[in-house]
């Protein structure tokens, strides 16, 4: 039996297994708590061999320690594993998306030093969708998406709602969040939601909408927490000290509002969002004096100490619902508690509602899934709900309440009366929602799902470029024109082709060249080179992986330091001796023109006093006194060779470069070891005094070849 090594990633933080803290902010929803039982549920599967979820490390004084952790261990199939990056403070997931590729890099070291590489990894959300875009890339393994919630869809509602197109991109990142949201979905081999209105409603205005894989899995619902009211009832059942010490707080807590406690609970619990729609549920009570006389109402929406201190949205939303309470005068028979504890207290207020004979409100008129339904319905509580999304398939499948337009008062008042004041009524909704809960939405049921589909999509062994290079004991980064090849294609290239093949084991090939994408790719296809495990583009401005050229980002975000490409252009333009190069020569991370046949040493001079002048930053190259490139201070071959050294762990000593111009000059005079072929620039000649740099007899491929030689033997 083939067993699984998954790893989930949500980068935002603030994920715990002990006590998680459910509702203290916005990144701490739904989501936070589909993924620790997602985690649980896994890793109790015999085809799983180990499950991760990767989070972000966090040490701030203003939440626990325990976010500090690296590595928590839940079993022994699943950890919580924590990468760092963007500092140590708490950030709200809007912030960082500058950040992700750092949390890309060093979740490749941690596969990488752990030395285990997953068979499929699984990205939530927007921000863990990319990650697991670039890691599935890396290794060269199997993705999973799934969104939960997507960008396009809360762009449009907020454009709704009045909120201006440059006012959301400052609050949420949107245009990150959804070209992250794309990305994921294009590359998924499988994406996963919770129902078939998900499908329709959220992703159809996605570009790769039509290419997707799409499999609607309902999560579950934790049936230890979440069992039906009545169980505490039964003879045989034992209730722990914990549970008896809960019951008695949630009790007293929801008391202490109310005049008569005994009248049946209509409940409503979630975050204090607009799209929870508490107001209508408060008015559908305040304005029905039959219904305030038969029942009692609490909200749970979410956790404050002090609404003053809240952001602005949720301000507004419990300020609302206080300021409603006074325009219905419902003081006594309106509860609007301050706290909860999502894993012990939360189900027993649903049963407390159901042992009261209430119902549950669930007001959201188009929720993609809605689990706060599913676990009233596992307690046996009714549910009230709209015709749209999540909720009404929930309910059509369980048969265990009533749809109705939830922006309507009167409608939402008329179906709680409905059901509370008949018995029958409430009892079959109430045995419905505990059996349709355990047919369709059991953890076990969709796990055996989940783990049914990741057969189907792992059926082929592909080649991990990321454990290649790691495990690699040598890396052969080769500059392209002049040095391995020339104009026509040799005869003699295929010999040190047939040496890098044989020696694939031990070997990591690189190219390093000044061409750009386009052009290397014809170079590699002219010239019959060996497939490259590294290519490093435009003079050292970009790096890929394969001759499928996956882009490292990381790098990007990496040489971007201090870089001005606008007025750089600007200033340089003044030049008489410089002359714009194509555009197919220019790139996001290079500047490049060509000089005149008279450009010398004092104009070299000169453009070094205007970058001073103006403050800017950038590496110079010139090239045969023909080319001249401008690259971002922290790119160009050599650092790029850094870069890898460092994302690799692997020592400068097992690096060997090879190159014959004056571009190639750091990536040769380094700590790697260094190769110049016989038919090398002028520029060059210096080089003979350095210490750890081989000039070749031999020109072109052989002289890189004959150098290769020498550092490792004739083997």
């Amino acid at each position: 039996m083939k067993q699984f090594y998954i790893q989930l990633f949500s980068p935002h933080g603030l994920i715990r297994f002990e006590n998680p803290e459910i509702g203290r902010d916005n990144d701490t929803g739904g989501q936070v708590k589909y993924l620790l039982e997602l985690l649980d549920a896994l890793s109790k599967n015999e085809k799983v061999r180990k499950v991760d979820l990767f989070t972000r490390k966090i040490t701030d004084k203003r939440v626990s320690p325990d976010y500090s952790q690296d590595i928590e261990v839940i079993n022994d199939k699943a950890r919580i594993v924590r990468i760092s990056c963007g500092g140590k403070s708490y950030r709200k997931k809007e912030t960082l998306w500058n950040y992700m590729d750092e949390f890309v890099d060093n979740t490749i070291r941690f596969n990488n030093e752990q030395n285990d590489i997953p068979d499929i990894v699984h990205g939530h959300y927007a921000d863990g969708g990319y990650v697991a875009v670039q890691i599935s890339k890396f290794f060269q393994i199997k993705l999973i998406s799934t969104g939960h919630s997507l960008g396009r869809k809360k762009k449009e509602h907020l454009l709704e709602e009045g909120m201006s197109e440059k006012k959301i991109e400052e609050m949420y990142n949107m245009n990150n969040r959804i070209r992250a949201e794309e990305a994921a979905i294009r590359n998924a081999e499988l994406v996963i939601t919770s129902t078939q209105h998900e499908i329709e409603e959220q992703y159809k205005d996605y570009n790769a909408y039509e290419e997707a894989n799409f499999k609607v899995i309902p999560p579950g619902t934790n049936q230890d927490l979440f069992y039906p009211f009545y169980r505490q009832e039964m003879p045989s059942f034992e209730i722990s000290i914990e549970q008896e010490q809960v019951l008695y707080r949630i009790n007293r807590e929801i008391d202490r509002f109310l005049f008569d406690s005994s009248k049946p609970l209509i409940l409503s619990i979630g975050r204090p969002d607009a799209r929870k729609n508490f107001a209508t549920i408060v008015e559908a009570f305040g304005n029905d004096e039959e219904l305030q006389s038969i029942a009692n109402l609490a909200i749970f929406a979410g956790v404050r100490k002090d609404i003053s201190m809240m952001p602005d949205d949720e301000q507004s939303i419990l300020t609302s619902l206080l300021l409603l309470m006074d325009k219905y005068d419902l003081y006594g028979k309106l509860a609007i508690p301050k706290k909860n504890d999502p894993k012990l207290e939360i189900p027993e207020i649903y049963r407390i509602a159901a042992r009261k004979k209430g119902v549950f409100v669930n007001a959201n008129p188009g929720e993609n899934f809605g689990l706060t339904t599913v676990e009233a319905a596992a307690c046996g509580l009714p549910v009230i709900a709209s015709p749209y999304g999540g909720p009404k398939e929930i309910l059509s499948n369980c048969e265990n309440g009533k749809l109705v337009n939830v922006n309507s008062p009167k409608e939402i008042a008329k179906a709680i009366k409905e059901i509370i004041t008949n018995n029958k009524t409430w009892e079959t909704y109430s045995a419905n929602g505990i059996k349709g809960v355990n047919k369709y939405y059991s953890w076990d049921a969709h796990t055996e799902t989940y783990l049914e589909e990741i057969d189907k999509i792992n059926d082929t062994v592909q080649v991990d470029i990321g454990r290649k290079l790691y495990h690699s004991k040598i890396y052969i980064i080769s500059d392209l024109d002049g040095t391995l090849i020339d104009e026509a294609p040799r005869d003699e290239l295929t010999e040190f082709t047939d040496w890098i093949n044989n020696n694939r084991d031990r070997v990591a090939f690189g190219i390093a060249t000044g061409r750009n994408k386009r052009l290397t790719l014809e170079a590699m296809s002219k010239h019959h080179l060996p497939d490259p495990d590294i290519v490093i583009c435009s003079a050292g401005s970009k790096i890929y992986y394969t001759k499928e050229f996956v882009e490292d980002t990381g790098y990007n975000k990496n040489i971007s330091y201090q870089w001005k490409r606008e007025k750089l252009e600007e200033v340089m333009s003044f030049l008489p001796k410089l002359e714009l190069q194509e555009p197919d020569a220019q790139s996001r991370f290079k500047l490049s023109f060509y000089v005149d046949d008279d450009f010398n040493k004092d104009d070299f001079a000169h453009i070094h006093q205007l970058l001073d002048d103006y403050k800017l930053k950038a590496n110079v190259l010139l090239t045969d006194n023909k080319l001249l490139d401008f690259l971002p201070i922290r790119a160009s071959k050599g650092n790029a060779i850094k870069y890898l050294a460092h994302k690799w762990k692997m020592s400068f000593d097992n690096f060997i470069t090879a190159g014959n111009g004056g571009n190639d000059i750091d990536m040769l005079k380094g700590k790697a070891r260094g190769i110049v072929v016989s038919n090398h620039s002028p520029e060059l000649e210096p080089l003979r005094k350095a210490k750890g740099v081989y000039f070749a007899e031999k020109a072109i491929s052989d002289g890189v070849l004959e150098g290769i030689k020498h550092y490792l033997g004739r083997n």
